[in-house]
């Protein structure tokens, strides 16, 4: 008789943020793989029977109940609420203190692996950049913009966490400018409109991941329980005007100073989305160098520049 091999039990995994393209885009690759639970703050997202998905409020007492339930060996938190989405306060309470809620109930349920998405906006754009930012640098945009200072509290937060409770295994990921089908941030909509603002006299290096190499780069930190802070993009990088223009974009020059006008008129265009705290973005350039995470998790993104650009050129939408 042959002996009876019993598979190993799939981890149970819960991600956050299961309204958004990208986190929808990790629960497909690891439906198959792993038990997933999906909770997002702003709504309950349907994603078949297989999938138990939440709306819930991190801050209230039901999210320690999903703890206690479903036992998970793992969290993947892609929850960072973006600037244009709600109020300063709403935000802060749903990036740090509902980020500091996660933390504490995975510390105390022995969650063993936190994967946590940033963004690479926390380095603050400014003048005197270094030409390749790995993750040593410091975080400058808090004294910057107010509407980062919860997107670097967060990162803190998880930083502190690292080090305190080394047996969560934390992993904060920083990526460049996630683009691509389906991505509704101020990038991809400015990529996908027929007329793109740009800053007269500005056009920064800029740095684009296709949102399905970031799902791969975000599955790949979640199977490898490697503890650290990681920058993650490619090894190219484009002018933001040039990359308009492989977009098929019209540019609409923006004069960039006093600083109160081009808000002014990007809010006469009808722009109103477009976050205040961006426009050093556009002026001055934050190229992350993204090398210790491709060579930690063996990341290689599989998107070029020109499919990217190309894809935007193919499907234009107004702003």
């Amino acid at each position: 008789m042959k002996a009876h091999t019993s598979q190993p039990p799939k981890p149970n995994v819960l991600v956050t943020g299961a309204a958004g393209a990208l986190t929808q885009q990790v629960i497909e690759r690891l439906r198959k793989t792993c038990n997933l639970v999906a909770v997002d703050a702003r709504k309950r997202v349907e994603l078949g029977d297989d999938i138990p998905s939440y709306c819930i409020d991190f801050n209230k007492r039901t999210f320690e109940d999903l703890f206690r339930r479903y036992k998970f060996d793992s969290v993947i938190h892609l929850g960072r609420i973006r600037s244009s989405q709600l109020s300063r306060m709403r935000r802060y309470n749903a990036n740090v203190l509902g980020t500091q809620k996660l933390l504490d109930l995975s510390q105390k349920y022995g969650v063993r692996r936190v994967v946590v998405l940033s963004t690479y906006h926390v380095y603050g754009a400014m003048a005197y950049n270094p030409a390749l930012i790995n993750e040593s640098a410091p975080l400058k945009s808090a004294g910057l913009s107010a509407d980062l200072i919860d997107s670097v509290e967060l990162e803190s937060l998880a930083s502190i966490y690292l080090w305190r409770y080394p047996e969560l295994n934390i992993s904060v990921l920083r990526p460049c400018n996630i683009v691509g089908p389906s991505v509704r941030n101020t990038m991809g909509r400015l990529l996908a409109s027929p007329l793109a603002p740009v800053m007269a006299g500005f056009s920064p290096m800029m740095q684009f991941i296709h949102i399905d190499d970031m799902a791969d780069a975000i599955v790949l930190a979640s199977q490898k329980p490697t503890r650290g802070i990681f920058n993650v993009a490619p090894s190219d990088w484009v002018a933001y005007q040039r990359a308009l223009d492989l977009c098929g974009c019209t540019r609409i020059p923006i004069p960039s100073i006093p600083p109160v006008l081009p808000r002014l008129i990007l809010r006469t265009m009808g722009l109103k989305r477009f976050p205040a705290y961006l426009m050093d973005f556009f002026k001055y350039p934050v190229v992350i160098d993204g090398r210790a995470f491709e060579k930690e998790f063996g990341f290689t993104p599989k998107r070029s520049l020109k499919e990217i650009f190309r894809f935007y050129k193919d499907n234009k939408k107004p702003l």
